[in-house]
């Protein structure tokens, strides 16, 4: 572990203050060494919670089991914090400061009694570079420090930066007794602080994920005139060595990380696929007019379900050693196993509760089961990912999960356009939400859970970010997910992705030919490469077909999602709103 030398006077104080009301029995630095590491794994695997796999087949893995309510991100239990209730928006639960402090500090008073507290100074982003920003998490939970140190850059590192800037954000997180009932992740945006309490989940728990990359940063990017996004980010690279990048916000289970590990269909020799990141992007305005993005987390932690060898071998590639596994099932060999890895689980595997498995008795693994991998073990990983600079845009992409009224792709008429697209996109539920399955909802750029601000002005500040640049990406929205009557998918997806990506590129430099709708300009099926892929032509313009009278029961749907915000709301959204119905109306 670590000794408290060389650390910052303004972290020293904060420990020092935050330990007297948590009361734990001892208190310890963590560096983020292996050694270390080590060390954690073993007080773990005391609990039976944490079991090392095999290493003949996963070295220095781990499968970890959660407790069986606290598997996903409770967004009941999430709140902004802010005296003005108009700031959180309707877009988040909201609670005064006061009664933040009434209600659940004092669940923090002797939380960590008996227990020792972990302190993990984090970096998020690239060292060096204009994006980072420090942050620190007080823990008792050492999967927790296990993960973080995965997740972001742990350790000295993170103190160079808070002493340079006297910069941090603070964030205290606490399992207590895991009772679902007093089960509380706040925000204050402001403060830059962030508590957790009665959680050990990943999202809810990691304090440098969702808490500070998306909801904090959120905040602090629209003070300082960039963006903080829900967005993987990936990088195409043409046989004659130019590489163009594309950033999409997908809400999660999504795909974000089979479209940011992508492999090119085989017919397209000497074409590449980089990944920079798969869930968060940092964005800022560059000299040049561009936008520019970085990936601000050091690892993966990606939802499991379905990903096997055909359909993301470089997921498989990447947590195949030195990663944690939650929430899985573990086979009689002590492998991880989840729903769609192979058709069905060995004789004698436990579930993920640590249950003996039966045909019938439920999923082995949880729905939401995920991997938590370095990022530097991804095959794809692009050369210059910790780029200080980051890497520039040329697209945008938004989409989701729908079965309907979506094509597969269509590009905004123009960056006002495309931030309405976003705005209002659409999605149905997954597990990765704590909650029912399937439900179609509003997730504007897959920001929902996320923004620590009221979206309103969210939604201004994208408007506002179009200005202020001369090269804008693109905006284009993609739906993978269309089915037919019998519920098939139409579009094979996964690696087959790639040959919409092209579209969008050569639609970015201008070659590629559209025909205008009512929704954007949409390929027509010659536009598209569909060769080797079976495709019959009423597949493909049910695929790419934009129902007039679907999208007027669309706009319906949009115009009662954006009465929430009320008078707050844009102007510009409203107009994109009634020209959407104009066209719709011209036929």
């Amino acid at each position: 572990m670590g000794e408290v030398a060389s650390v910052p006077s303004i972290l020293a104080e904060y420990v020092r203050e935050t330990a007297r009301w948590l009361e734990p029995s001892d208190t310890v630095w963590c560096w983020g060494t292996d050694e270390e590491a080590g060390l954690l794994s073993e007080e773990l695997a005391q609990t039976g919670r944490w079991i090392p796999c095999n290493p003949d087949y996963y070295p220095n893995c781990f499968v970890y089991r959660s407790d069986p309510s606290d598997v996903a991100r409770t967004e009941k239990s999430t709140y902004i914090v802010t005296a003005d209730p108009e700031e959180a928006g309707p877009n988040n639960n909201w609670m005064s400061p006061r009664e933040a402090r009434e209600r659940v500090w004092s669940l923090f008073q002797g939380a960590m009694r008996g227990k020792t507290m972990y302190v993990v100074p984090y970096l998020m982003g690239p060292p060096d570079s204009p994006f980072a920003r420090a942050g620190v998490e007080l823990t008792d939970s050492p999967y927790v420090v296990l993960s973080m140190r995965i997740m972001t850059r742990v350790g000295a590192v993170a103190l160079q930066h808070i002493e340079s800037t006297g910069d941090f954000v603070r964030g205290v997180h606490a399992l207590k007794d895991l009772d679902p009932a007093n089960r509380y992740i706040l925000h204050w945006p402001r403060e830059k602080e962030i508590w957790s309490i009665n959680t050990g989940y990943g999202g809810n728990a990691l304090l440098g994920k969702k808490c500070f990359g998306l909801r904090i940063a959120s905040w602090l990017a629209k003070q300082e005139g960039w963006l903080a996004e829900h967005m993987l980010i990936l990088g195409i690279e043409f046989p004659d060595g130019q590489t163009h990048y594309v950033a999409a916000a997908f809400p999660s289970a999504c795909g974000k990380t089979n479209l940011a590990m992508l492999v090119p269909p085989r017919r397209y020799t000497g074409f590449k696929v980089w990944t920079v990141g798969d869930d968060i992007a940092w964005i800022r305005p560059g000299e040049d007019g561009r936008l520019w993005a970085v990936n601000p987390e050091a690892g993966f932690f990606g939802v499991l379900k379905g990903t096997n060898p055909r359909t993301n071998p470089r997921a498989m590639a990447t947590f195949q050693k030195n990663s944690i596994f939650t929430n899985t099932g573990l086979t009689p060999d002590r492998c991880p196993w989840w729903e769609g890895l192979t058709d069905a689980p060995p004789e004698g595997t436990f579930d993920w509760q640590g249950r003996p498995w039966q045909p019938g008795a439920g999923p082995v693994a949880h729905p939401n089961a995920r991997f938590t991998a370095p990022a530097r073990q991804c095959p794809s990983i692009a050369p210059n990912w910790e780029d200080p600079q980051g890497v520039p845009l040329t697209a945008i992409l938004f989409g989701g999960r729908r079965k309907s009224v979506a094509p597969l792709v269509y590009e905004a008429f123009d960056w006002e356009h495309g931030v309405f697209v976003g705005a209002t996109m659409a999605s149905e539920t997954t597990a990765a939400q704590s909650g029912a399955v399937g439900v179609v909802r509003r997730d504007p750029m897959a920001m929902l859970p996320f923004c620590g601000y009221n979206m309103a002005d969210y939604f201004r500040h994208w408007i506002e970010m179009g200005r202020r640049i001369t090269r804008p990406p693109r905006i284009f929205h993609v739906n993978w997910f269309r089915t037919d009557e019998q519920g098939r998918f139409l579009w094979p997806g996964f690696g087959e992705n790639f040959r919409v990506l092209l579209w969008i590129l050569a639609r970015c430099a201008g070659q590629a030919e559209a025909r205008p709708t009512a929704i954007g300009y949409v390929p027509p099926p010659t536009a598209l490469d569909l060769a080797d892929l079976a495709m019959s032509p009423g597949q493909v313009e049910q695929l790419l077909s934009v129902s007039h009278e679907e999208w007027r029961r669309e706009a319906d749907e949009i115009e009662q999602f954006l009465a929430r915000f009320g008078s707050r709301l844009p102007k510009e959204i409203s107009h994109q709103l009634s020209a959407l119905r104009r066209r719709l109306a011209a036929g």
